[in-house]
């Protein structure tokens, strides 16, 4: 296994106003500073970081040779881009191109700064509730993100998310029967949507193409840094190591009520051990 950290905790996540009018323009973003992020990343011991398609887009439009850059910031911290993170609604035949443009551009960032990983999210609820079609139409553009992630040497995975149509196990089923997008399993949002994390992981196995961890709190909504909260997180890594997967596994937690690094500490010193009890092995390269 390999650690890694999203930089989300950083400020947490922000689209782009521009999106409002403009489709193809609306990304994910975090408001925080990625540079102090990426040291502090590093600092807590992780070798990975995944992050959001809005950000890595503001250091796409910079030179590689810019002080400011992400090689250079990688090459200064000894970190990887593991993964960059996307989504859109993938329901509305008419803002469905425009959708993909912005998956592909996302696509073309996560290549140059040598990720592997094209994390997705998304699957709009409609304000009258899910229409007939809507997992058909989901799932169909979820082949269509894989096949453009795989035109740029990427891995593409379907990342289940708490106010999407792919939030319950019920939902999650609808997605996978329908598609053959990989899954990247987040601990928190299969629990908080009514799953059982473990259970879902030995259900899709062969899927699991990435791993997002975070703790939850007893309310079954507040996010929390690994082993502050209620999940059997051991129960997941013994799911992950049964599965076969032995890649990145990425701690993702979308805020935190103090400084982030601190959050990265905690979640790194629990993994030391719970790793240890999983007799999983850490690679640091």
């Amino acid at each position: 296994m390999r650690l890694g950290y999203h930089s989300i905790t950083w400020g947490g996540v922000t689209g782009a106003a521009a999106g409002v009018t403009s489709v193809k323009d609306l990304v994910y973003r975090v408001p925080g500073d990625m540079r102090l992020a990426l040291r502090e990343i590093s600092a807590a011991g992780y070798r990975g970081v995944e992050m959001f398609d809005g950000n890595v887009r503001e250091f796409a439009e910079l030179a590689d040779g810019h002080p400011g850059s992400l090689p250079r910031l990688l090459d200064e911290t000894g970190l990887s881009l593991v993964g960059v993170y996307t989504g859109a609604n993938f329901i509305y035949p008419d803002t469905l191109p425009d959708e993909l443009h912005r998956v592909r551009r996302a696509a073309e960032d996560a290549a140059r700064f040598g990720a592997g990983q094209l994390v997705v999210g998304g699957g709009a609820p409609r304000a009258h509730g899910i229409a007939d079609g809507d997992h058909d139409r989901l799932a169909q553009a979820l082949d269509t993100v894989a096949g453009i992630a795989a035109e740029h040497g990427l891995s593409a995975c379907y990342h289940p998310h708490l106010g999407t149509i792919g939030q319950s196990p019920e939902q999650v089923e609808a997605v996978f029967s329908r598609s053959s997008i990989g899954f990247c399993p987040d601990t928190a949002h299969l629990a908080a949507g009514g799953g059982d994390p473990a259970a879902m992981i030995r259900r899709y196995p062969d899927r699991i193409r990435h791993v997002h961890l975070k703790d939850l709190g007893a309310d079954g909504a507040t996010f929390l840094p690994l082993g502050r909260g209620e999940l059997d997180l051991d129960g997941v890594l013994a799911a992950v190591a049964e599965s076969g997967y032995d890649d990145w596994l990425i701690v993702e937690l979308d805020s935190y009520d103090g400084d982030p690094a601190e959050a990265a500490r905690i979640s790194r010193a629990w993994l030391d051990g719970a790793l240890d009890r999983a007799g999983l092995t850490v690679t640091t390269s």
